[in-house]
């Protein structure tokens, strides 16, 4: 690879970007002020490796995944020295030393750091970023396999239902990205087994989060009458559900879209139609029990030549067609996709395919995914 990051078409993506992409979007002054929040400050031990030269090292090993410690080192030490504004003198270190420094470091300050440089990028121009007022946004989730050691077994665990025990445990990761850009702003990882380990479980930490101004989009994964209730005190909300979901009719609108009602799932039958009566007839519901939304159904041909479509089935908080046709609302559900686009590109042009993370112990395993999630945020 060309140390300026000119290449040939079709190289890896890596092979475009040059260490200097990163100090551009997560600059030192943000990784200082991390490093202080955590606790981490340099200490005597820190002078060969000090913490700030680590956060970027630990960037630096999600952009050169293919690589060893002493490469990638070599790489950031030539990086370090053109940018002419760091005080120390850096020689490059030992695997030994680099592994004692990130353990120094642990996962807290990229965390921090990602949760502090990690916003929405796209401008009004951005195609696909925008339905009206709405920022689109997504959440999703996925899986990264990393090395099978006791410690990690024991954090991370095995997918479930395999006749044999997979060759990895994983590790799963919900995000929130940005539709237009792609730009992951937020995170949360955990076990692939045991309790809190779903991908509902991990996007209920994501949802004090939300900003007013977001339009979230969601698969029928994520759908859950508690979960529903909390997403919606922090965003306007567009999420698939599953076609056992109740959804009485209350009023046709012009658009083919209806109003409808989604209630506490523990509730009678009685009780539900009482709900249900007092939303068709325009009274307040008490927002613990029940919520008004408005439901887009629409189907979309058959993919695999057996005759039938797919009946796709959405709600919203939008309950004006005004605010948002139903077609608009459609058209934006399709965006979803981006957020998948977004974490293949993490997954596999960014790590490349069928990679296993480096690290062997719970701490280095998350302080290494938030150095992905920097390094595909700032690329």
């Amino acid at each position: 690879m060309a140390h300026n990051g000119v290449v040939a078409a079709g190289g890896r993506l890596t092979d475009w970007i040059s260490l200097g992409v990163l100090a551009s979007s997560v600059p030192r002054d943000a990784v200082d002020e991390a490093i202080a929040v955590a606790g981490k400050s340099a200490r005597r031990s820190d002078r060969k490796l000090p913490p700030h030269v680590m956060v970027y090292f630990v960037m630096a090993l999600a952009l050169f995944a293919e690589e060893d410690y002493e490469e990638v080192a070599a790489r950031l030490t030539e990086t370090l020295a053109s940018w002419g504004c760091w005080e120390e003198s850096w020689a490059a270190p030992t695997s030994g030393g680099i592994t004692q420094a990130r353990q120094r470091l642990g996962p807290e300050p990229l965390e921090l750091l990602f949760g502090k440089v990690a916003e929405p990028v796209a401008g009004l121009l951005t195609r696909g970023a925008f339905l009206r007022d709405w920022r689109l946004m997504a959440i999703d989730g996925f899986e990264l396999d990393v090395p099978d050691t006791p410690a990690n077994a024991a954090a991370f665990g095995y997918p479930a239902g395999a006749r044999e025990r997979p060759a990895f445990p994983k590790v799963r990761v919900v995000t929130i990205g940005e539709c237009g850009s792609h730009a992951k702003v937020a995170a949360q990882m955990g076990p692939v087994g045991g309790k809190g380990s779903s991908e509902q479980a991990l996007a209920r930490r994501l949802y004090p989060q939300l900003e007013e101004d977001w339009l979230l989009i969601a698969d029928r994964g994520f759908y859950s009458w508690p979960d529903w209730q909390a997403a919606a005190a922090g965003a306007a909300l567009l999420w698939r559900v599953k076609a056992d979901l109740r959804l009485p009719v209350l009023e046709l609108l012009h658009d083919g879209s209806y109003l409808s009602v989604v209630a506490r799932p523990a509730l009678h039958d009685k009780a539900r139609n009482k709900l249900i009566a007092a939303a068709r007839a325009g009274e307040y519901l008490d927002p613990g029990q029940a919520m008004r939304v408005r439901v887009i159904e629409y189907e979309i041909p058959d993919r695999d030549g057996g005759g039938s479509g797919e009946l796709i089935a959405l709600i919203t908080t939008i309950t004006d067609p005004a605010a948002a046709s139903a077609q608009e609302l459609a058209q934006a559900y399709c965006q979803r996709w981006e957020e998948e686009t977004g974490n293949d590109q993490l997954k596999t042009h960014l790590r490349g395919p069928g990679s296993v993370l480096r690290s062997k112990s719970p701490d280095m395993v998350r302080q290494e995914i938030y150095g992905y999630l920097l390094t595909h945020y700032a690329i």
